[in-house]
């Protein structure tokens, strides 16, 4: 099988919703490819990591809320014309899209995959084979957008736990978005946990080629009040070259009010950097 078939039959394979012998030659040719055999372990991790996400359950005030606005809804339902046939069709739908985050996002990823598929079917027999490429380019796409959704929404979790897996689902992100990289400085400078902000030390490691994650950086140096964080944070900036954070660095080493080795570290960055 080619991997442009292959790639139709992902989202079955990992769903386990593929029957033999299809699930066989599947097996077969992930076994023998080593890109789709890497899209589709990835694919499976976020599958799995879609259903692990708790949802929020709402307060009493979004209850209330939500109780007025359908009664407001259904009330507009009876004034309207029985001759509008939109507001059953959004209400059939709306009661035939699935509930759940990872329901949601297999039925959108089938429709896409299914989109796709028909679109080959009917083009043109003279169609370039660069067509092809595109739509595997575009699922990509779509795949990197639903990676980056997942770490956004682990990293605010209330569970540090949670938290914890989406700056490790950042490691992920080659390029990430601006929204990323500043939820992950956020974590950096405000979150509850230490060892979750010790990981984002290292997460933002691999972004420190980019001015504004430096930046960043720089400013936690004074901000954090964690031992450890401070001390990561300065071999950080050692390590990046930083020049921007020798004043950081300054203040540091003759705070009196913090530890000593903290000090000493900063002490010892500045040496490296001037």
């Amino acid at each position: 099988m080619r991997c442009e078939e292959i790639l139709e039959q992902f989202t079955d394979y990992v769903t386990d919703n593929i029957r033999e012998p299809s699930r066989f030659r599947v097996h077969q040719h992930l076994l023998a490819c080593e890109s789709c055999r890497a899209e589709a372990e990835e694919l499976k991790t976020l599958w799995e990591t879609l259903g692990s996400i708790r949802a929020d359950e709402p307060g009493p005030n979004a209850s209330a809320r939500f109780g007025v606005t359908l009664e407001a809804y259904r009330h507009g339902l009876d004034q309207g014309p029985s001759s509008n046939w939109w507001p059953n069709v959004n209400s059939w739908f709306a009661g035939w899209w699935p509930r759940q985050p990872q329901l949601q996002f297999g039925l959108a990823l089938g429709l896409l995959i299914l989109g796709v598929i028909v679109g080959r079917h009917i083009r043109p027999d003279w169609s370039p084979p660069v067509q092809a490429t595109g739509e595997i380019a575009e699922l990509r796409r779509e795949l990197r957008e639903m990676r980056q959704m997942v770490t956004l929404s682990l990293m605010q979790q209330q569970s540090a736990s949670e938290r914890l897996k989406g700056v490790n689902w950042s490691y992920q992100l080659q390029q990430p978005a601006q929204e990323v990289l500043s939820v992950l400085l956020d974590i950096l400078t405000h979150d509850s946990n230490v060892n979750v902000r010790l990981a984002t030390v290292d997460a933002l490691r691999q972004f420190g080629d980019q001015p504004f994650v430096r930046r960043g950086i720089v400013d936690a140096i004074t901000r954090q009040e964690s031992p450890m964080v401070q001390a990561a944070l300065i071999d950080l900036a050692v390590d990046l070259r930083e020049k921007e954070s020798v004043k950081a660095l300054q203040q540091l080493s003759q705070n009196q009010n913090a530890n000593a080795i903290v000090r000493q570290r900063a002490a010892k960055a500045l040496a490296e950097l001037e």
